[in-house]
């Protein structure tokens, strides 16, 4: 594969909007999907949740990426390989054993998707000056969080909209519900499928190489010597364990949250939820949503730029997790009113948007930095997804315990601790950070 030499306004938005697309179908779209198909809450969630786990564990295979290839080809052939993924997990949905089928699809989507955020990931950290990642910081997690809102907005009203349109309306008996339910949802899997491929054709011409192979292993035991390697400069960096602390915490009451929102939203009024449809959620999320995402995080990025981000982080922890009041507030008085309902979704978006860059660049510039930083950054970032995946694989036993009220109440108060390990974060870098190359350089 070619590439020119492009600006990088032209790949990073695309880049991370293929980044997002897989991540948020897996931990929340697929939610929504499976309730409509019969699935139970707590199979959904359990599910869903491991299935995250390659994100978690990709630091394994992340030093075997420095060895082989170009970045560049890692990404555009693991998009690829997601969006061919896709494609099945809508024809299996008319398989007898469609649950079991979509799960074992959706993990090797998963595998997939987790390397594509290594070397994608690889690539903006080597073709981008410090001042250019920060530069960019807010447009890569504007369109990441673009992904969100088309999967968890656009696919979601698109569903509903099929489900209409095949005969899926209220009244409608069990077998003519589950029926345009599978045609719906094989239809948005695929689409969504199609689009991966696209972006893969794109980005086999756009994205730039990320820097060639370091070298090739010459046996299992120098392979696996130079992960040893690279997992010990990891655990040896200065304040590693506040930082892996950090890491977990910072996004914790979220991965409660994560799954059990759009099921809230969905459940009927007579068990403490919304009664929204798939239209209206795609609705609520594709308008208010997608304007609050893209706005919060594109400000905060010029924001983190000209305070700094050692000055600014707590603040953006504080409008990270504050907006969780808006569930709380909206399962105790279960409104009707659509501008209402929009307000929560949009505050809470806002503050996702605005918050999440902050992690980011974070982990970039005061985790990442070194030797083997491409590998620590997907070190880094499979701890924050272990931080997501394991509050998200029990919220709906707890949900189902406490009810959607106190559970929004329980999610709050697990808030505390990301607002105080935030306070006190040290910083070992001072921007602009300086890295080594693998023969030990030291280079801006």
């Amino acid at each position: 594969m070619t590439s020119i030499k492009s600006n990088p306004i032209t790949w990073v938005p695309s880049v991370y909007f293929a980044m997002g697309l897989p991540f948020v179908v897996l931990n929340m779209v697929s939610v929504l999907m499976f309730k409509g198909m019969g699935i139970s809450d707590g199979q959904i969630t359990f599910w869903t949740s491991w299935i995250m786990m390659p994100w978690t564990l990709k630091f394994l295979w992340s030093p075997f990426l420095e060895m082989y290839k170009t970045k560049k080809f890692f990404v555009v052939l693991s998009q690829l390989i997601t969006g061919v993924g896709f494609g099945l997990v809508g024809l299996a949905l008319h398989l007898p054993h469609f649950f079991t089928l979509c799960i074992v699809l959706m993990a090797i989507i998963a595998f997939s998707g987790a390397t594509h955020d290594i070397a994608a990931d690889g690539v903006y950290m080597s073709e981008l000056s410090k001042e250019d990642q920060a530069r960019f910081i807010g447009w890569q997690g504007a369109f990441y969080n673009i992904a969100k809102i088309v999967a968890s907005g656009g696919l979601v009203w698109l569903a509903g909209w099929l489900l209409k349109q095949n005969g899926g309306v209220p009244g409608a008996s069990a077998e003519v519900m589950q029926r345009a339910t599978v045609q719906a949802w094989m239809i948005v899997m695929m689409a969504l499928g199609g689009i991966l491929v696209l972006l893969s054709l794109y980005h086999s011409r756009m994205l730039p190489s990320g820097g060639v192979a370091v070298k090739k292993a010459e046996s299992a035991r120098e392979t696996w010597q130079r992960l040893l390697e690279v997992l010990g400069d990891f655990f040896h960096k200065r304040h590693i364990i506040y930082y892996i602390c950090f890491i977990i915490l910072y996004r914790f009451a979220e991965g409660f949250v994560m799954k059990i929102v759009p099921l809230f939203l969905k459940a009927g009024r007579n068990i403490g939820g919304l009664g929204l449809s798939e239209e209206e959620i795609g609705i609520y999320y594709g308008t208010f949503g997608a304007a609050a995402f893209v706005l919060g995080s594109i400000l905060a990025g010029y924001y983190i730029s000209h305070f700094g981000l050692k000055k600014t982080l707590f603040s953006l922890c504080c409008v990270f997790n504050l907006p969780f009041v808006a569930y709380t507030l909206l399962s105790f008085y279960q409104p009707e009113n659509g501008l209402l309902i929009g307000g929560a979704i949009t505050l809470e978006y806002f503050g996702y948007g605005f918050g999440f860059v902050g992690l980011t660049l974070f982990m970039m510039q005061q985790v990442a930095p070194g030797k083997h930083q491409m590998a620590h950054y997907a070190f880094a970032s499979g701890i924050m997804n272990l931080g997501v995946m394991l509050p998200g694989s029990i919220s709906g036993f707890i949900s189902d315990a406490l009810g959607y009220k106190y559970f929004f109440v329980f999610t709050l108060v697990a808030t505390i601790p990301a607002f105080l390990i935030t306070y006190f974060v040290p910083f070992t870098y001072s921007a602009p950070v300086k890295t080594e190359s693998e023969s030990g350089e030291t280079v801006s």
